[in-house]
């Protein structure tokens, strides 16, 4: 019998699980059904419960005003803040952790200070060095959603070094392996749950961002949330505002089934990686329990 079979729970329950579940789902998805009667709504008049006239003119009119366009930007804005923040927080939290830095209490509260601060009064003191700095527009808001992401990133990842056991590294070195080796090998695959956490969290900042996108972008760079910011403070755009938020909740929803996938498969790796660690102790105790047959008859 295995472990999983002893923690499933059974009877009431797994009833109570289910209902738990279902219910958290009716929490969440709720808010979104005004959304989608919206967006397929061509005329919704008070005091009727349901629209008047149905038909996909939200559609056309969230692709006139540039849905696409800003969809892909935000897409890749997003990608870009990950793949710049996931790894600078993960040196920044294994530093942390293993006491490889000088005063680590000031390095955290340095890399907590973006959180701490009100994110208006910020970003206009970032932006006069950047225009002083000549730094483009575009990347300038990529270097400060990647300082605003750092935090999230680097805390993530130093929950998950705190119950890293450096000791598999060093008995793959023993065994000959290279740095390379290590890295590829034993580290990543032991990381790769909390690298897809905080690479989703880096992604969640740069994509639901409106005030560094406005303020340091200039417009230069117009992204999905400008896209329905701008749409939503005209009149007679109802749909196509609803059309715009439900897609913006598509990249994070695949995003997030991605994580709990990787999530399952880091734990199904760790189960198997201690049982072939365990496996050689089993064994020797086994062997020194019962005695061979020559020893018996001696």
């Amino acid at each position: 019998m295995t472990s999983s079979t002893l923690t499933t729970p059974r009877g009431p329950g797994r009833v109570i699980r289910l209902a738990i579940t279902a219910l958290l789902i009716v929490w969440f998805t709720l808010p979104f059904l005004p959304l989608a009667l919206w967006a397929f709504a061509d005329g919704w008049s008070f005091p009727s419960p349901l629209p008047t006239a149905w038909g996909v003119q939200g559609i056309e009119d969230a692709l006139g005003f540039g849905l696409l366009p800003g969809f892909a930007r935000s897409v890749l804005l997003g990608l870009v803040v990950a793949a710049i923040s996931t790894p600078l927080g993960a040196l920044a939290a294994r530093a942390l952790t293993f006491g490889t830095v000088p005063f680590p209490r000031t390095i955290s509260a340095l890399l907590l200070a973006p959180i701490a601060l009100p994110p208006f009064a910020a970003v206009l003191g970032v932006n006069v060095l950047l225009l002083r700095a000549y730094v483009p527009p575009v990347i300038g808001v990529v270097l400060v959603l990647v300082v605003l992401a750092l935090p999230y990133t680097t805390f993530v990842m130093r929950t998950a070094y705190g119950a890293y056991d450096l000791s598999y590294e060093e008995e793959a070195r023993l065994l000959g392996a290279s740095r390379a080796q290590v890295l590829r090998r034993v580290h990543l695959p032991m990381i790769s749950p909390a690298l897809a956490r905080a690479a989703f969290l880096a992604f969640l900042v740069a994509w639901s961002d409106y005030i560094v996108t406005v303020i340091v972008g200039g417009g230069e760079l117009v992204t999905l949330p400008l896209i329905v910011a701008g749409a939503a403070a005209g009149l007679g755009n109802d749909a196509a505002v609803a059309v715009m938020s439900l897609g913006a909740v598509v990249p994070p929803v695949l995003l997030l089934i991605a994580v709990l996938a990787v999530r399952g498969s880091g734990r199904a790796t760790a189960g198997r990686r201690r049982l072939s660690s365990a496996a050689p102790n089993i064994a020797s105790s086994t062997s020194s329990s019962h005695p061979t047959t020559s020893g018996a008859s001696a």
